[in-house]
């Protein structure tokens, strides 16, 4: 079996492109990346092997990277610009590196004769949903910022081309996704702030808000388990949510963090950027998906939430 994953050097791509390797031995994986928030060290254990070859390239231009998915058996679209926080400030990055190069990667596998795709959506689809946990035939899909704005966009770009070239696709709506490798997000957030500052932590927000979190390693294995076992007899698109049955606070997050890192006392100082107590503008304040869907195809997660966060900093400590 031959499989491409964009974004193979990032935090999901590559956790996605060990289990490639590992779990469903894959005779080759070619990996696209523009190494913008990606790094080949994640990979290269593979790269020596000769199984896995990096491609460094930038989706949102047309180029002779579309040649790599040529003749491959499914391609994992996980390349995207994953900072929430950036598209209220510049959201002509989400537009092309999350809408346009999906586009180019549909049109790189129509051309290429390719017609099976596993796509990383997100839960910020959804936006602010009246119905809490989430179902994935929530309905209307209101984002609340360009990043799900850019992910519901790439989401009708892949069912049209579904319905007019006959792809087969499932499009998997992650949770918080957390774990080795991350560089961005919450926890990395705090644990440098608190590396800088061991007495004060800065949190955006008013710190309730609450989220679902998975693991890196329940992420991937829910992705293998579906692809596995759902790709080949979907008709069409089919759409997953993938997260947990619980949520934590980011007050509850910066405790975890303070804990493991063996701190006394620190003072929580927050900063309210919206009169809301968001973190920031298009921030969604409560989010819990609904995984029944998921559960119903035999797969469960191991950690919950709460763990799942617990187990990260450990990993980004170098304490795991």
């Amino acid at each position: 079996m031959r499989y491409v994953v964009t974004g193979g050097a990032g935090f999901i791509g590559s956790h996605l492109v060990d289990y490639l390797v590992y779990r469903l031995k894959a005779d080759e994986v070619v990996v696209v990346d523009n190494l913008s928030s990606g790094s080949p060290r994640n990979i290269e254990k593979h790269i020596d092997t000769g199984v896995v070859r990096l491609i460094k390239a930038d989706l949102s231009k047309r180029g002779e990277w579309e040649k790599s998915l040529k003749g491959a058996d499914i391609v994992f679209h996980y390349a995207a610009n994953p900072e929430v926080r950036i598209s209220s400030v510049e959201p002509g990055i989400h537009f092309e590196n999350n809408v346009v190069a999906t586009f180019n990667v549909l049109e790189a596998m129509r051309l290429g004769g390719v017609d099976k795709l596993v796509f990383a959506s997100s839960s910020t689809v959804y936006g602010e949903p009246s119905v809490i946990p989430t179902p994935e035939d929530y309905h209307p899909l209101k984002p609340i910022s360009i990043y799900g704005a850019s992910k519901l966009a790439s989401e009708v770009l892949i069912q049209v081309y579904s319905q007019l070239y006959g792809f087969k696709a499932l499009i998997l709506r992650y949770a918080n996704i957390i774990g080795a490798r991350s560089n961005h997000g919450v926890i990395v957030d705090f644990i440098n702030k608190l590396k800088t500052n061991p007495s004060r932590l800065e949190i955006l927000g008013d710190g309730t808000q609450r989220k679902s979190y998975l693991h890196v390693s329940d992420a991937v294995e829910a992705t293998i388990h579906l692809t596995v076992n759902k790709l080949d007899s979907t008709h069409g698109v089919d759409v997953y949510n993938v997260g947990n049955h619980d949520w934590v606070t980011v007050t509850e997050i910066a405790d975890i963090i303070v804990e493991e890192m063996g701190l006394g006392r620190v003072d929580y100082v927050f900063k309210k950027t919206t009169p809301d107590g968001r973190g920031w503008p298009g921030d969604v304040k409560l989010m819990l998906l609904d995984i029944r869907k998921l559960e119903s195809t035999g797969w469960k997660p191991r950690l919950s939430s709460r763990d799942a966060v617990r187990r990260t900093v450990r990993e980004l400590l170098g304490k795991a």
